[in-house]
């Protein structure tokens, strides 16, 4: 029996026994004569920009880790030389050229998770928009079913829970379910985000830095 040679290219085709294949979607092997030029075709421009892109995200993050470990040992310098800590007490730290024309900045966002405290939230406010007419607050009644309808992964819209807690509403029910969120809310962690931003002149105002795919 003829034993069973396999090699794997780069570009996606599988020599077995030296005849050319690519693989399905179900993992099945189809011989390279019988792929239509226009899937070839795609399937090789879909592996350049994919390799491409795998190359640039590990630039990213390697860029990150090099930044962050430079801004700590700064930290540290500073502190233990100067006694200075840059900073306030959520960890927002900003880093400024002698010019006053780069900045780097380090923004701490909590994040927030939300407790059964909620449920009672939720039972309050539907209270008062079943009192309230129809057409009264229309606004909020669009928030509401905005915040509390999940997303795709099954979570609520913590966004639209925010804008909720801005509403000054008067009545004591709709009070009492703005305390309960308040009450339901959990910091469950933080993370670090980098911004980078630049200037002409000091009195110009200052342009980010943008290294994010969807606004370059």
């Amino acid at each position: 029996m003829e034993a069973v040679i396999l090699e794997e290219r780069q570009d996606g085709v599988t020599l077995i026994n030296g005849k050319e294949f690519m693989t399905d979607a179900k993992g099945g092997y189809i011989p390279l004569s019988m792929v239509k030029p226009q899937h070839k075709l795609e399937d090789e421009a879909v592996r350049k920009i994919i390799s491409f892109a795998l190359n640039l995200s590990s630039q990213i993050a390697r860029f990150r880790e090099h930044s962050m470990g430079d801004l700590a040992a700064l930290d540290a310098l500073l502190a233990q030389e100067y006694g200075v800590k840059i900073g306030g007490a959520k960890g927002n730290r900003t880093y400024q050229t002698i010019d006053g024309l780069m900045k780097v900045q380090v923004q701490v966002a909590e994040l927030v998770d939300f407790g059964p405290e909620l449920h009672q939230a939720k039972s309050l406010i539907d209270e008062c928009l079943n009192e309230w007419s129809a057409d009264s607050r229309p606004e909020i009644q669009a928030i509401v079913t905005r915040a509390f309808n999940t997303d795709k992964e099954g979570k609520i819209n913590r966004s639209e829970i925010f804008m909720l807690l801005r509403h000054q509403i008067e009545d004591e029910r709709w009070q009492r379910a703005m305390d309960a969120i308040r009450d339901a809310m959990r910091v469950t962690g933080s993370k670090e985000y980098l911004r980078f931003y630049l200037r002409e002149k000091a009195t110009d105002g200052w342009s980010a830095v943008t290294i994010d795919l969807a606004k370059a």
